[in-house]
């Protein structure tokens, strides 16, 4: 579960202090003389957005790497480590993709992550808690399921979707800024106080709803990495896993930032699912199952 919230939580960083500026100097252009029309904003909005979500994905496994501590495999210092790497290379072989670094992160929490900013340049890593609390079928499935994510490209999709997103939150908080600095505040002449706490309170919520359809996009790629890792380590070895996961604590123990980046999904319903990133346990469970009597 650990692949969205990074990404969310850099993009918002980013979003936030590039609409700040932006805010800053919408005044001084005006006072200059330089007309800052609705075109010339949705251009500054496109550039601005779509350039938070590159630099969120650019940026993706540096914070991943850093936030959890891993340690990238580079020489293996014992046999598990030998272990992980030949069964990625090979599961990344078979997805048609390049051979991603492979890392360890210590927590007791069972998960695993996958990001980067390509299909051939991305990262996995698995937790100690993974390693010691899977057997070793159930560990390869998780690296399939990782495995896939890079190979179906969700973090280049999902960087499309959240880029204009942020477009539409970065221009139409800025109508609803106007609106109110205009309707509300009668301000006729440039931006009052009221524009800019208007667009600062639009911003947040809009950006809150846009997380929800980042979400629900996550959600259905998670099925689809589940079917990934099936296919490349048995759908009973997959089916076993989440069914592990489904055992430990609902509370992942992993950095805030990174929460759901990683493999363990949660339970939640109402307001809550809308921000879930990963689709309960059961229902995936129950998706493989139907997937593999379709087969049948």
């Amino acid at each position: 579960m650990m692949r969205i919230l990074l990404f969310l939580g850099t993009n918002l960083a980013v979003l936030l202090v590039l609409g700040a500026v932006l805010s800053l100097l919408e005044p001084w252009m005006i006072e200059q003389g330089i007309n800052v029309n609705q075109a010339g904003i949705l251009i500054i909005a496109v550039v601005l957005g779509m350039g938070g979500a590159l630099i969120s994905l650019a940026l993706s496994k540096t914070m991943a790497i850093r936030s959890t501590g891993a340690h990238v495999i580079k020489e293996p210092r014992n046999e598990t480590e030998q272990w992980l790497l030949s069964t990625v290379k090979g599961q990344a072989e078979r997805a048609g993709i390049g051979m991603p670094d492979v890392a360890i992160y210590d927590s007791a929490d069972m998960n695993a992550f996958a990001t980067g900013m390509s299909r051939n340049n991305a990262l996995v890593a698995v937790s100690t808690g993974l390693l010691r609390g899977m057997r070793r079928g159930e560990v390869e499935a998780v690296l399939g399921h990782e495995v896939s994510h890079v190979a179906n490209g969700d973090m280049v999709t999902l960087t499309l979707i959240q880029g204009v997103l942020n477009t539409l939150v970065i221009l139409f908080a800025r109508i609803i800024g106007q609106l109110i600095d205009r309707v509300v505040f009668r301000n006729e002449r440039g931006h009052g106080i009221g524009y800019f706490v208007a667009v600062i309170v639009a911003q947040l919520v809009l950006g809150l709803l846009a997380s929800m359809v980042v979400m629900a996009f996550s959600r259905r790629r998670e099925f689809r990495a589940d079917a990934g890792g099936a296919a490349l380590a048995g759908t009973g070895n997959m089916t076993a896993a989440l069914q592990r996961l489904g055992q430990q604590s609902e509370q992942a123990d992993l950095p805030e930032a990174v929460e759901a980046f990683g493999i363990s999904g949660g339970v939640g319903a109402g307001i809550k699912r809308l921000l879930m990133s990963h689709p309960p346990i059961d229902e995936r469970i129950q998706a493989l199952q139907e997937r593999r009597s379709q087969e049948i």
